[in-house]
């Protein structure tokens, strides 16, 4: 049996940076896996539509599809609107939903990645700060994902590690540099826990105008694009055992 499509679902943005930056995970996704076949639908203000997506895979005789929602934690979307989309597919779409993709050790590595591609080194752990900044919820399950990743990684050599919301959430990014500036570490770092640019993330490189570094998102990192592959792995079994497969 062929293996069942990947379907990456993404929110979508008015920014076209957000798009891009989700086309070229994927692409990402595809080289490292040439044997998958590999969509990519947006909930929401960019196209193709997940709905769109899926009809046309049933159109071109897809039977199997995992869904892996382009998400770091289980809030809304992945509670909610996700299972109502896929509730919709075609009847002759067996649709499986993989879980989020975060929390992970696959994304500590992508944001100590992203924190080493902006300038710091492993030596200077120690007297740096880390801001752990996030989109932010009013989902506690999502709020406590971030919590847990700065309990982490204050055990792991930094100076000291805050998390930040930009939204629904305090403390703010700009709150959580200042605190980190009183404790008496020599730099403060951001780094950003959100997949592609928006409205958010660019929230957040405002509030980081006092810091000494800015990571990049986490965009393409190939951490990113080992762990959808994996999810993607641990969602197929059911259907593959299912099949007889």
């Amino acid at each position: 049996m062929p293996n069942p499509t990947l379907l990456v679902i993404a929110h979508g943005s008015r920014d076209p940076r957000h798009a891009a930056t989700v086309h070229a995970l994927v692409r990402e996704v595809r080289r490292r896996r040439p044997d998958l076949r590999v969509a990519t639908g947006f909930l929401d203000f960019n196209l193709p539509s997940v709905p769109g997506v899926l009809e046309s895979l049933a159109a071109d005789g897809v039977r199997d599809v995992v869904a892996q929602p382009l998400l770091l934690s289980r809030a809304f979307h992945a509670k909610a609107d996700i299972p109502a989309v896929l509730s919709r597919a075609p009847s002759r779409l067996r649709v499986r939903q993989a879980d989020v993709l975060g929390p992970s050790p696959l994304l500590s590595a992508a944001l100590r990645r992203r924190l080493y591609e902006a300038g710091l080194t492993p030596a200077d752990k120690p007297t740096t700060g880390v801001v752990l900044a996030s989109a932010g919820s009013t989902d506690p399950e999502a709020i406590a994902v971030i919590a847990d990743i700065a309990r982490e990684w204050r055990h792991t050599g930094w100076c000291a590690v805050r998390p930040a919301f930009a939204s629904a959430r305090t403390p703010r990014t700009e709150d959580a540099v200042r605190e980190l500036r009183e404790l008496g570490c020599r730099r403060v770092a951001v780094a950003r826990y959100v997949l592609a640019p928006g409205f958010l993330p660019d929230r957040i490189a405002r509030g980081s105008a006092e810091a000494d570094v800015l990571a990049d998102v986490l965009g393409p990192a190939p951490e990113v694009a080992r762990l959808l592959s994996e999810r993607y792995e641990t969602a197929r079994r059911p259907v593959s055992a299912a099949l007889g497969a």
